[in-house]
């Protein structure tokens, strides 16, 4: 046999290349071994023998996407030499092809991010396209065995290549079980005449026959997950499995072998088989949690579409169409791929690319989903139509993960931390035991341990709990960014409320004007100039002005917490509060207050009445056994109104700006407390962020952070203290598995140990406990579902 392959297993030539010891059958090889060697990744031969399935050819394969058209087709994102591309990649297949796809930064310094989405085999890759081409990044990957599937054609079609090894493997091991209990017949029933005469060894051997592609190909995912795991010193829930289906291999065959019994391999097969099945069941659950929160868990953005009078209207994020044409005020998040019109466009890219520069775009340019406009208003024309899923992705961007998710520890880790180390060390002490009892019950217990308590209902638990809970959550307008952001919500005990846009609204509120009557020109600059904020206050305001015509605006600043300034047809502009515009402090009022200057001269005020949400007091009253408080930018007008309205407990803080928000939010964690901060979006970005969960209220306007963790429709306000509630008794459930799974356990291990299970009966017990633990949660979390309404 020819010399292997280092890298990536092929036979080497007669004259092959050597370095360190090591053969590699071309300079490719070689130069991928010396990347990771230099690179300190040289550990990526430590999870898989041979890993880089490198193709055949790839030398000028890839010359087509020098085509700046063709490659176009294949970007995500084009601005400013940054690039981002999705690729598929088939070859991806186990927690190594993760590992070293998520390192490509390592290979090559241009490369600045590359994410995995496994269940889909994609990794999107964020690169710097004036270092390194769209065709050298797929030629790296093709170098290091991870050649991308590319089909212009249908190349935005998930489907395109559906990994059915899962099937296979549950097929093979199906048939091998059936057939080597069909061969175990005679055995069982005991006809002795015909077994002992003619085929006694002929069906043994072809029961063993049949075992091998069980043991070899459907049961290869758990040796190569409890290898890696064994290899980073993790003993996995794989591990057990591992354990027991490589004992019962070896004991059948060495009975075989030795003509001193038939073996187990009717057990053998059958665990195989029964955790297939399990397994396939997860999947298919899964995957119906993952269509559901893809398709029907949309955010409650609303867009401005203009209408062919020059009307504006608000539309729903997902009716969006190509050719439509959209107004972006600032601090808007731009939903689709479109083209700028007019207007001083600044976008922020970083939540695509990770980098804040923003980047200044002229009439004609491409504008990218998922920028935001930071200075005044644009106009874009779409070119397609929105996709909802690229904004959940964007949302859940690891470029945005926050260390309160990362250092969170969830219910299941505290549990199951040393669940297998606990179950190996029964093994172990049941094992010896009954080889002084009775030896030939020995390894029959050891399996039935193995198998019997494999945590796998742990392990489904909290998934399916969360997993189904959030897309509940979706259903009744309450958006979680993921499923540990569930289990966070039910450990608060302390909330923080926003007032303006949150504990109020400005829906169909009076407003009236004090001062200096406007002139219709006067009226024409004002609305030119709140047409570029978000705030709820300037869009309240907009609306009632009586006037069509739009001037174009210029140097627009946006002060946080204070008020816009902006030129309108050669006029300056500022529109705030009373220290913004006139430079002088107000008296407290109930009402809210936005004043007016044009050109330094001081023209009036707009008054609001602060209208609170319905039902403000009962959803206050619910969380009286919280610590609760307002913390408002506003002056202290509502003070007394709010004492009286709300629990006499609640903190209430005036005249607050973000960062004052953020260092009170900081102060209560720093005394243990766990903080859930309730705000609009718009200046409570750092409060949200600080905050132990951030859920930001949302009325119809495109405000799209990547600061909170979930999105609320206004709509909902009131029903609030039911999704904390549902989120605690989300944690309840998890409980209960754990508890249904370790009676379950403990009657199983009784029977295990005593040597009263036999390893077929353990490996069809094992799935039909993790099914029951699916159903269980499927059904209690849709009970809860129902009572959010």
């Amino acid at each position: 046999m020819g010399t292997q392959c280092y890298h990536c297993g092929n036979l080497c030539d007669e004259e092959h290349i050597t370095l360190h010891d090591k053969a590699f059958c071309c300079n490719g090889c070689k130069t991928v071994y010396e990347i990771f060697s230099d690179n300190d990744l040289i550990c990526y031969y430590n999870l898989q023998n041979s890993p880089g399935a490198i193709p055949q050819e790839i030398e000028g394969k890839y010359d087509y996407l020098e085509n700046s058209a063709i490659a176009e087709k294949l970007l995500d994102f084009n601005d400013n030499n940054i690039q981002i591309v999705t690729l598929y990649i088939p070859h991806i297949h186990c927690s190594s092809c993760i590992w070293v796809l998520e390192n490509l930064h390592k290979l090559r310094k241009d490369i600045s991010l590359s994410q995995v989405n496994f269940p889909k085999k994609t990794v999107r890759i964020t690169f710097n396209s004036e270092q390194i081409s769209l065709k050298e990044v797929v030629v790296l990957l093709s170098t290091i065995g991870y050649e991308p599937y590319i089909s212009l054609e249908d190349y935005e079609v998930d489907t395109k290549q559906v990994d059915r090894s899962l099937i296979y493997k549950l097929g093979l091991a199906g048939f091998a079980f059936g057939n080597i209990m069909l061969l175990s017949f005679p055995e069982y029933f005991e006809v002795n005449e015909f077994w002992l005469e003619k085929y006694k060894h002929t069906f043994r051997w072809l029961m063993f026959a049949f075992s091998i592609p069980v043991v070899l190909y459907a049961s290869q995912d758990y040796f190569i997950s409890a290898y890696k795991g064994i290899r980073s010193r993790i003993l996995n829930i794989d591990v057990p499995i591992a354990i027991g289906v490589l004992v019962l291999f070896i004991r059948s065959s060495v009975e075989i072998i030795l003509d001193i019994g038939s073996g187990f391999f009717d057990s053998l097969t059958g665990l195989v088989f029964f955790l297939l099945l399990g397994k396939f069941f997860q999947q298919k659950t899964y995957n119906y949690l993952s269509f559901e929160r893809d398709y029907k868990s949309y955010f409650p953005i609303a867009v401005t579409k203009i209408l062919a009078d020059k009307t504006e209207e608000n539309i729903q994020i997902y009716d969006v169409k190509k050719g439509d044409r959209l107004l972006i005020r600032n601090q808007e998040l731009i939903p689709v791929d479109g083209i700028l019109i007019n207007g001083n466009a600044q976008i922020d890219y970083s939540f695509v690319t990770g980098e804040a520069i923003p980047v200044s775009k002229t009439s004609g340019d491409k504008l990218f989903a998922g920028g935001k406009q930071l200075t005044g208003a644009i106009e874009m024309e779409v070119l397609k139509s929105v996709e909802q899923s690229y904004l959940t992705q964007l949302w859940s961007n690891d470029v945005f993960a926050k260390d309160k998710h990362s250092t969170f520890k969830t219910l299941t880790d505290s549990i199951s931390k040393h669940f297998t180390i606990i179950i190996l060390l029964i093994a172990i002490i049941s094992t010896t035991l009954w080889l002084f009892i009775d030896p030939t019950k020995a390894l029959n217990v050891a399996t039935a341990v193995l198998i019997i308590a494999c945590p796998c209902a742990i392990a489904l638990a909290a998934p399916f709990t969360m997993g189904n809970m959030l897309r509940i959550f979706g259903k009744k307008k309450l958006y979680l960014k993921n499923a540990t952001v569930v289990e966070q919500l039910a450990q608060i005990n302390t909330i923080v409320f926003d007032k303006t846009g949150t504990i109020t609204t400005h829906k169909n509120n009076p407003v009236t004007y004090q001062g200096t009557p406007l002139t219709i020109d006067e009226k024409t600059v004002l609305k030119s100039a709140l047409r570029v904020s978000n705030h709820p206050l300037s869009r309240t305001i907009y609306n009632t002005i009586e006037v069509n015509a739009i001037l174009p605006t210029e140097n627009v600043t946006e002060r946080i917490g204070k008020g816009v300034e902006a030129t309108v047809n050669k006029h300056q502009i500022k529109i705030g509060a009373a220290s913004f515009v006139k430079h002088t402090s107000e008296p407290s009022s109930l009402d809210t207050s936005v004043h007016i200057s044009l050109d330094n001269n001081y023209k009036g005020k707009f008054t609001l009445k602060n209208t609170y949400r319905t039902n403000v007091k009962e959803v206050f009253e619910a969380f009286s056994s919280y610590d609760l408080a307002v913390v408002s930018g506003d002056n202290e007008g509502e003070k007394k109104y709010l004492q009286q309205q709300l629990p006499k407990d609640t903190t209430l803080l005036f005249n607050h700006k973000p960062a004052e928000k953020l260092n009170y939010i900081s102060n209560l964690q720093e005394k243990g407390k766990k903080v859930a901060m309730i705000g609009d979006g718009l200046n409570d970005a750092g409060a949200l962020a600080q905050s132990d969960v951030g859920i930001a209220i949302s009325e119809n306007i495109n405000v799209f952070s990547p600061a909170c963790d979930g999105i609320l429709d206004a709509t909902q306000f009131q029903k609030l203290y039911r999704f904390v509630k549902a989120s605690k008794q989300a944690v309840q459930i998890i409980k209960y598995c754990f508890i249904i799974s370790l009676f379950y356990n403990i009657i199983g291990l009784y029977f295990a140990v005593t040597g009263q299970l036999s390893p077929v009966v353990a490996a069809i017990l094992m799935p039909l406990s993790s099914i029951s633990i699916v159903v269980f949660t499927t059904v209690s979390t849709n009970f809860i579902g129902r009572k959010l309404n």
